[in-house]
């Protein structure tokens, strides 16, 4: 299959998977809007009053960050692995198995469809934001590159659960009792530096925590961690994950039956 065909096979799958979640974007671009946007107004300006600054920011301002990325991931995650899981309940996926499509446009075509999304909800949210504070700009590279990268990562997060999830219910679980209790124990809502020694260790575990402190470096010019530091976690959490999904797809497991 030469470069052209790789190509288009590619365009077909992204514009495949752009069009699925714009043709429904009342499920998928509104819901997290109005949740972020909530947010802002409980967090931000009722509870955010009594709390004072943070990080030399007003606690508003310091949470804009973490909420935004909290839009990111939950949507790149569940962009991949609710589509993915979709054609393999199907039986679609096998169809494009079986093509001579190779197995790494598949992923980068199901990844990209993810950061999109991702990269949406994200620009809507802070468009909403700036509704209840001022959005600074530290670094515009920074940001955009700690965007993709986590949208990446989620997204790829998001494959490797449709992959071995066996019904509707299953893409549930992954999100409800694992990425849920990530995103809220990852610095959105409050620095690492307040916590005991014990969390702050174990917080080095959470690759969320990195996701958000770079963002709101990039945002901000403020992160309880350094940002090189981060984005090395971040590259070794999408080689990883790329590697686990690209052994999925070459086994076929839970995709053929």
């Amino acid at each position: 299959m030469n470069t052209s065909y790789k190509l288009i096979a590619l365009q077909t799958i992204v514009i495949k998977e752009v069009r699925r979640f714009l043709r429904i974007w009342v499920q998928t671009l509104v819901p997290p809007v109005i949740t972020i946007a909530w947010y802002f107004v409980i967090f931000g300006n009722l509870i955010g009053s009594r709390i004072g600054n943070m990080g030399g920011y007003s606690y508003m301002e310091f949470i804009v960050p973490g909420l935004i990325m909290m839009a990111v991931v939950n949507n790149s995650y569940a962009n991949v692995v609710s589509s993915f899981f979709g054609q393999k309940f199907q039986r679609s996926v096998e169809e494009l198995l079986v093509s001579p499509v190779p197995n790494h446009i598949i992923l980068i075509g199901f990844v990209a469809g993810g950061v999109a999304r991702g990269f949406a909800v994200g620009f809507i949210a802070s468009v909403i934001s700036l509704f209840f504070s001022g959005l600074h700009m530290h670094n515009l590279l920074v940001t955009v590159l700690v965007v993709l990268l986590s949208s990446v990562v989620f997204s790829l997060g998001g494959f490797i659960n449709a992959v071995f999830a066996r019904n509707f219910d299953d893409i549930s679980i992954i999100p409800t009792f694992i990425l849920t209790p990530l995103i809220y124990l990852g610095g959105v809502f409050y620095s690492v530096q307040l916590l005991p020694d014990t969390w702050r260790i174990v917080s080095q575990f959470n690759p969320i925590f990195y996701m958000i402190n770079a963002f709101r470096y990039g945002v901000l010019g403020v992160s309880d961690i350094s940002v090189s530091y981060a984005f090395a976690i971040l590259l070794l959490f999408t080689a990883v994950l790329f590697a686990i999904s690209m052994y999925l797809l070459r086994r076929g497991k839970g995709l053929r039956h």
